[in-house]
């Protein structure tokens, strides 16, 4: 089986790119199921999709990498053209590499964050419980949350890292002069949401409120901090009442138009606004960006910030893509073995007529009343032939060229124990 990866990043694809291509929860298990339905090549496929990612893994019997591709293209209503300037292709070994880093948060814009370690074992139970995970597939990843693991355990790759939440808190402070002083709005209660409130809420903003889809959830979260919830349907007539507005939801389509920061700015009377859009497809329309008095920060805006102490993170990673090269090796040497299975099969199956013809001579032998030792040594006998009548065969008809090879071959398989 090969294995390869398609997949556009925060590094290779821009955020207008990338939204056209995050695939919501609910379409994946469709998507899954399409993409091998319409390629038979695609015995195996898992799609990892987050605010910073798009990729395709995929396993079969050779790599077809400008299929995926072209599909990919297809779902994105993209040229393909366009889309292959984006993205990054990989097979067998550099296809696991770059699952194992991903796994470890080597190849995420907050190195060595650990969220995208439960995203990814997301996708892979999503493609198990739909038929789309194989044995080859499963390995590869349960490999990479082995090696993961070891890393966070064993290095110091999380250390210095700040993440994205803590990246907001910071450009807040540079904008408003004390977070006390400030309103705070949170748009949707996922993971990302769920962090984002807690670092706040150490500022002890004067007020957190949550807009969500799912109000049992809100509440849920709001309980934890002591913040409030409003509906999601009430956020055009409440946005200017927040000074601080932070949004990552799965909703395809944005929530916060230009138009209602617009009137909000109105009612606020021109007083600053900070936004910080963290979902793809974006939740608040690009153009606010434009307005002045808006300071509106994309996932992508805040790669600076969160690229500080990365020297100090240097020496951890060395000691992470040690432990990733190891976990590369010890599973393309498995892949290699796999290769053997059905060689062996048909060797077993072989082995098994054999057995199968002699213990039918046999039974037939002690039906008819022979002596048993005489079946016990016609039965052996018989297996003996058959076994070595195939290097017997070779070793007589092997060409002068080649005949110290068949020698060597057969030595080695039936005289090594001796």
């Amino acid at each position: 089986m090969a294995v390869w990866t398609l997949g556009l990043n925060h590094r290779t694809a821009p955020i207008d790119l990338r939204e056209r291509f995050a695939f919501a929860s609910e379409r994946l298990e469709q998507s899954l199921q399409g993409l091998r339905q319409k390629f038979e090549t695609h015995k195996e496929v898992t799609i990892l999709s987050t605010c910073n990612r798009t990729e395709i893994y995929c396993a079969g019997d050779q790599a077809h990498i400008p299929q995926t591709l072209a599909w990919l293209a297809e779902t994105g209503n993209t040229h393909i053209d366009v889309l292959a300037s984006h993205t990054y292709r990989l097979e067998g070994d550099a296809s696991a590499r770059h699952a194992f880093r991903v796994a470890s948060g080597l190849d995420s814009m907050v190195l060595g964050e650990s969220q995208i370690l439960g995203q990814l074992k997301d996708a892979v139970k999503l493609a198990t419980d739909t038929g789309a995970m194989g044995t080859t597939l499963n390995q590869l990843f349960q490999r990479s949350f082995a090696v993961a693991k070891e890393v966070r355990s064993t290095t110091d790759i999380g250390v210095h890292s700040i993440s994205m939440a803590a990246a907001c808190v910071r450009l807040a402070s540079g904008i408003f002069e004390n977070i006390k002083d400030t309103h705070i709005l949170f748009v949707g209660a996922g993971d990302m949401i769920e962090l984002c409130v807690a670092h706040f809420a150490t500022k002890s903003p004067r007020a957190i409120t949550i807009a969500n889809r799912s109000a049992a959830r809100a509440a849920k979260l709001a309980a934890l901090h002591g913040a409030n919830c409003i509906a999601l349907a009430d956020l055009p007539k409440k946005l200017h009442e927040f000074d601080v507005v932070i949004s990552c939801t799965a909703s395809t389509l944005p929530l916060i138009g230009l138009g209602a920061v617009q009137s909000a700015l109105r009612a606020r009377k021109n007083r600053p606004m900070f936004m910080v859009d963290l979902a793809v497809p974006r939740d608040i329309e690009p153009e606010v960006k434009k307005l002045n008095d808006v300071y509106l920060y994309t996932v992508d805006d805040l790669n600076d910030i969160i690229q500080t102490g990365q020297a100090h993170r240097q020496a951890a990673v060395i000691d992470a893509e040690v432990i990733i090269d190891d976990g590369v090796q010890k599973f393309m040497s498995w892949l290699e073995h796999r290769r053997h299975v059905p060689l062996i099969r048909e060797l077993n199956l072989q082995a098994d007529a054999w057995r199968q013809t002699e213990l039918s001579k046999a039974r037939r032998q002690i039906e008819r009343g022979d002596d048993l030792e005489a079946v016990l040594e016609s039965l052996s006998l018989g297996l003996m032939k058959k076994m070595l009548n195939g290097p017997l065969r070779e070793l007589h008809h092997a060409e002068s060229p080649h005949i110290d090879t068949t020698r060597d071959v057969i030595r080695h398989m039936f005289l090594k124990a001796q």
